[in-house]
């Protein structure tokens, strides 16, 4: 059994996190084993932030994909981050970097990709995509399963 005393959102109630800085990635540990590493995905196809100019909603399918060394991120923990960019103004490049960068920062991961869909304004949809380096060797990596943006055909 996993000792969960650390965690201070799963099991409670937890207000949504002002902003994505005050926001709380936690973890839990992770046996990796033996043989190739595990890929554990999250997916957000609904993910909401603001355009720091204009304050308009920006919309965004995300795709996370990480490889876990001895932590996972909690997942609790995570939707709060991720709800918490509703209220943040920043770019789609910004916001889609600064996810991969923190479950990064609180995982140290083996690998991580991020892929951010965001839905056209303005006529443009912008695809980001960033990723801490090569793949590791003998890890199954699917497809994201987001189709290039077609409008409505």
């Amino acid at each position: 059994m996993i000792d969960t005393k650390t965690l201070t959102q799963l099991g409670a109630h937890v207000e949504t996190p002002q902003s994505p800085e005050q926001a709380v990635l936690e973890t839990v540990p992770f046996s990796r084993g033996d043989g190739p590493p595990a890929i554990v995905r999250f997916t957000c196809p609904e993910f909401t932030s603001l355009c720091p100019v204009t304050g308009q909603p920006d919309f965004a399918h995300i795709v996370i994909d990480y490889a876990p060394d001895a932590a996972l991120v909690e997942s609790k923990s995570l939707k709060l981050f991720m709800t918490s960019f509703r209220n943040h103004g920043a770019f789609h490049e910004d916001c889609t970097v600064m996810i991969g960068r923190r479950i990064v920062a609180a995982t140290k991961p083996l690998w991580l990709r991020i892929g951010g869909y965001w839905y056209p304004r303005g006529g443009i949809p912008i695809d980001v995509f960033w990723q801490t380096g090569a793949p590791p060797d003998g890890a199954w990596l699917p497809d994201t399963g987001v189709a290039p943006y077609r409008g409505r055909g």
